[in-house]
């Protein structure tokens, strides 16, 4: 019998490649996604995505979208106390297992595997450890889609931000760079691939810096 799973959805291309694989999985049965949002700005954090293009996606892809929102700013008890409010709802609702697009980061694993300790949810990382020089192109050829939404002027010159995800602008990162953004670099969003439907319609906004940070926004359109 398969196991009932929900995505822990960031909005980004890591997701949504980690879902595909999880859509493919005989040992578990997809039935929804959960996102974490700033209730101020009602948008991703780091992604900056809006709820409104959340949900588009969620539709697109025909899951349901769990949001979870988050005070700002947020403290590490607020953010347990909400998450830990929402793993023992999905529990009670026969939730066996969360899965996670976590690539290289083992600080991160461990943070996700200790808040489901003892909860009777397992952590799955279905894209693990996959080489990330390689990953991108593996999505761009099966037809994944994604626009760059952040990205760290440090790491990443700023002419990046907004731009979509293509083999170019890949083969036009600056040396050292992560080609999955896994040491922050970039961030995406992603409005079409093999989980989806149809795309999800968007129109590129402003590009603004904020926090050390360039963001590039995106509408509904």
């Amino acid at each position: 019998m398969k196991r009932r799973l929900l995505m822990s959805w960031s909005s980004g291309k890591d997701s949504a490649w980690a879902l595909h694989q999880l859509m493919q999985h005989p040992d578990y049965d997809v039935v929804g996604l959960f996102t974490t949002i700033n209730e101020a700005f009602e948008r991703v954090a780091m992604h900056g995505v809006r709820a409104e293009l959340l949900r588009r996606q969620a539709d697109a892809i025909g899951l349901p979208l769990e949001i979870i929102t988050l005070p700002w700013p947020c403290t590490n008890e607020d953010y347990q106390q909400r998450m830990g409010a929402f793993i023992t709802h999905a529990k009670a609702q026969g939730i066996a297992a969360f899965g996670f697009g976590d690539l290289l980061l083992e600080d991160v694993r461990q943070y996700r595997e200790s808040q489901l300790a003892g909860s009777g949810i397992e952590a799955v990382f279905p894209i693990w450890h996959t080489p990330t020089r390689e990953l991108p192109y593996e999505m761009l050829k099966h037809g994944l889609r994604a626009v760059i939404t952040c990205l760290d002027p440090k790491k990443v010159p700023v002419e990046f931000a907004g731009r979509e995800l293509t083999a170019e602008v890949l083969a036009g990162l600056p040396e050292g760079t992560d080609l999955c953004g896994e040491n922050g670099e970039f961030h995406t969003f992603v409005f079409d691939g093999p989980l989806f439907r149809e795309p999800v319609a968007i129109t590129p906004g402003e590009v603004v810096e904020r926090d050390g940070f360039v963001f590039a926004d995106f509408l509904a359109g």
